[in-house]
């Protein structure tokens, strides 16, 4: 070991140390303000917890957050500020989503409201650092163009017992922020984390979050810093078959020095993910766990791959998206961090304290769940005996009449075994009850029902999110790979269709009804 690296991990140690005795002086501290016991105890114990949340505890390891995004909640004790904006396809107004209260969660509440009978977009998700680096959606860039917001409505999740909505990316989507405040640039050194869904990714490029070109172009290794998520492998990997969590520095995702397989970064199994990315100079690491429990893992530290020793950061902020907005990748999004200094492993094991006190779990409980057999009905008005069917002749889905006195052949095409979703564990597909192997899937926005042929597209294209529905009762199916299209009935034939989008398909008119639907017992 050279005298620099020695220096180095000297300097790393104390600082972990100083860090560590902040952190436990600050715990130290709120413990010996509280009463001895009684109510006042509960109060202040439940205050002291309040207070400790991720960019608090960063500062108080010496490594501020210099940005802070979240669609779930406020990552300060006491912010009270703009979560995330969302407009509404009815008529493009605007309503801005906050905190329940100081150090809160958001107000889901106020977003169901603004956006009842319509959908609504994410628009801008709002630092709450007090840098101004909030995030918008993003613009073209030297590989694909310009990105489209999330569904506000497709990621409804559950923290600290509130409903809240994570940040959904389907292919084509992606947010960014080209000029910011306080980001490191250059070899200086910062921390990422992120807290992301583990069962929702893809093999494409590439699912972001963190430093990156100020241009929207690839300018080469070592211009970006950002945490990737997902099961590419044109690079490097971890072991298994992933998703894994590894850096992108811009031409390569590393999951340790090299370009090769690092065995000690795992496949990530877990429903929500703490994903943690930190680099100074001559050496960064990358580092994970589950986010509803346990302790952060180191997966890599060491030395930077050749090549990107110095880095060139460049200091722009992205999400669901690559440097040069390659924006082909999927993902879920719920909180979001970067520092400005290395933290301490304290500091970031303090911070994964604070993550799984926040209490985030699915909720996604519906009656089209996993190894139910359903028949799906439509509810508009004047449908209530028309269902999803599949015609033997052609392929192709569409909406009968199905009744008591129906044709045993009919009832059976109008039944659906409901599994896990091909693509998302999170969500289902529905293979045919009468010709197994063949599932519901869209193809060029039209519903068909074919053979799994194996495909990455094909499983994308046959997984749908049970969501509430979009009329205000029953369930909505999300297309889990164009997140802002569900199951319509359009004039008799069954598509995937967006609020207002371009298609005949996608009018307005009757879109809440068209896309609403109930679990009715099964025919066949």
């Amino acid at each position: 070991m050279t005298l620099q690296a020695v220096l180095r991990q000297a300097r790393r140690s104390l600082a972990g140390l100083a860090a560590a005795m902040v952190l436990t002086a600050g715990a130290l501290a709120l413990g010996a303000a509280a009463p001895a016991g009684g109510a006042e105890a509960k109060a202040a114990s439940g205050a002291a917890a309040k207070a400790a949340l991720p960019c608090d505890i960063y500062a108080s390891g010496g490594t501020p957050c210099v940005a802070a995004h979240s669609t779930t909640r406020a990552l300060y004790a006491s912010y009270n500020g703009p979560l995330y904006q969302v407009k509404r396809s009815s008529d493009g107004a605007t309503a801005t989503i906050g905190t329940l209260n100081a150090g809160g969660y958001a107000n889901a509440a106020a977003q169901d409201s603004f956006c009842a009978g319509t959908a609504c977009t994410i628009t801008e998700i709002y630092d709450q650092s007090g840098h101004g680096n909030n995030l918008t959606i993003g613009p073209a860039g030297g590989a694909d163009p310009a990105d489209i917001g999330a569904n506000a409505a497709a990621l409804p999740t559950t923290a600290g017992g509130h409903k809240v909505y994570g940040v959904f990316i389907s292919p084509g989507m992606g947010y960014r922020a080209d000029d910011t405040s306080g980001i490191a640039t250059g070899d200086q050194p910062e921390g990422e984390y992120a807290v992301l869904g583990g069962t929702h990714d893809n093999d494409g490029c590439c699912f972001d979050y963190g430093n990156a070109e100020t241009n929207n172009d690839d300018n080469g290794a070592g211009h970006m810093e950002a945490i990737y998520f997902g099961t590419a492998t044109g690079w490097g990997t971890g072991s298994g078959s992933g998703p894994w969590i590894m850096a992108d520095m811009e031409n390569g995702l590393f999951s340790g020095q090299g370009s090769g397989i690092n065995e000690s970064d795992p496949s990530v199994s877990h429903g929500f993910v703490t994903a943690v990315i930190k680099g100074e100079p001559g050496q960064w690491a990358i580092r994970g766990g589950n986010a509803q429990s346990g302790k952060l893992s180191t997966y890599y530290s060491g030395a930077r791959p050749s090549g990107y020793n110095p880095m060139s950061k460049e200091g722009a902020i992205i999400l669901g998206v690559g440097g040069d907005n390659s924006h082909s990748s999927a993902g879920s999004f719920y909180e979001g961090v970067m520092t400005s200094g290395y933290p301490s492993d304290a500091t970031e094991n303090a911070v994964q304290s604070s993550i799984t006190s926040a209490g985030y779990s699915s909720s996604n409980s519906t009656p089209f769940a996993p190894g139910k057999k359903v028949s799906i009905q439509a509810t508009a008005p004047g449908s209530a005996t028309d269902y999803v069917t599949h015609d033997d002749s052609d392929n192709k889905v569409v909406i009968s009449n199905v009744t008591s006195s129906s044709s045993a052949a009919q009832k059976a095409d109008a039944t659906w075994d409901v599994v896990p979703g091909l693509a998302n564990r999170q969500c289902v597909s529905f293979e045919s009850a009468n010709d197994p192997g063949a599932y519901l899937r869209h193809s060029n926005y039209e519903l068909y029902v074919n053979t799994n042929d194996g495909s990455t597209l094909f499983a994308n294209d046959a997984t749908f999110c049970p969501r509430a529905g979009n009329s205000g009762s029953g369930y909505s199916m999300m297309s889990n790979n164009f997140s802002d299209h569900y199951f319509r009935n359009y004039n008799g034939t069954a598509y995937i269709a967006s609020d207002g989008g371009p298609n005949p398909q996608d009018a307005a008119a009757g879109w809440p009804a068209d896309t609403t639907w109930k679990a009715s017992a099964p025919w066949g």
